[in-house]
């Protein structure tokens, strides 16, 4: 969970506590992280299978997120933290998903200013991440790494990032940013048997709200 995110729960404590949102069941969090802060705050939550499934109270109606980069299209990047997977599970299954984020997320190009996470499982990951390798053989500028975080006894050697699932992430990194036709670079990528899902959001977000250096919001709806 990012800080978009983590003020957006906040305010939405401070709301269900005051009996400001009496439609409003309980939310479904995207994290460990998510999770912790919702009950700290107050948020009641759900299940994602309940909250999907809750025809009568609505399903569920909106996902608010922040982004890691967004194009001009609205497609994202999201994950950098490690919960992509789940994040893609809750906003892929509402009817809304909002997206707040400030001007430097603004992209040409997925791929631009950072990695572009990809989900896989522990066993073999080194022969997927050379599998991965091999979907963009030839992408100048192109490289992929295991993510990994420092021991924790400090004994000099790196540890594997665990995300929230005890899978692996695989941090793709473009140059100039992907070329090339997306949904396609999403197939192949989904097709690799150890990949569980990548930080690409293609085609999911309904809106993005923008907060500009000046103070100003500009609101992007999905054309």
């Amino acid at each position: 969970m990012g800080s978009t995110a983590a003020h957006a729960l906040d305010r939405l404590g401070d709301l269900i506590r005051a009996g400001a949102l009496p439609g409003v069941a309980g939310g479904v969090p995207t994290s460990l992280k998510t999770e912790a802060q919702a009950a700290r705050v107050g948020t009641p939550l759900l299940p994602l299978e309940d909250a999907a499934s809750a025809s009568g109270a609505g399903g569920i109606r909106l996902s608010i997120d922040g982004a890691d980069e967004v194009d001009p299209d609205l497609n994202l990047v999201k994950g950098r933290g490690g919960s992509l997977l789940r994040e893609k599970m809750v906003e892929g299954a509402g009817d809304r998903f909002v997206v707040i984020v400030d001007e430097s997320k603004l992209v040409p190009r997925l791929g631009c200013t950072g990695a572009v996470p990809v989900e896989v499982i522990p066993f073999g990951a080194p022969h997927t991440l050379g599998l991965i390798r091999k979907v963009f053989d030839g992408v100048l500028g192109f490289h992929a790494r295991l993510r990994t975080v420092p021991a924790p006894k400090g004994d000099g050697l790196d540890a594997p990032f665990l995300t929230d699932n005890g899978n692996y992430i695989v941090e793709m990194f473009f140059e100039d940013g992907i070329r090339g036709d997306l949904r396609d670079i999403s197939d192949r990528l989904l097709r690799i048997t150890g990949v569980v899902e990548h930080g690409m959001f293609l085609g999911m977000a309904t809106t993005v709200i923008v907060a500009n250096k000046d103070g100003t919001l500009t609101v992007i709806n999905k054309k």
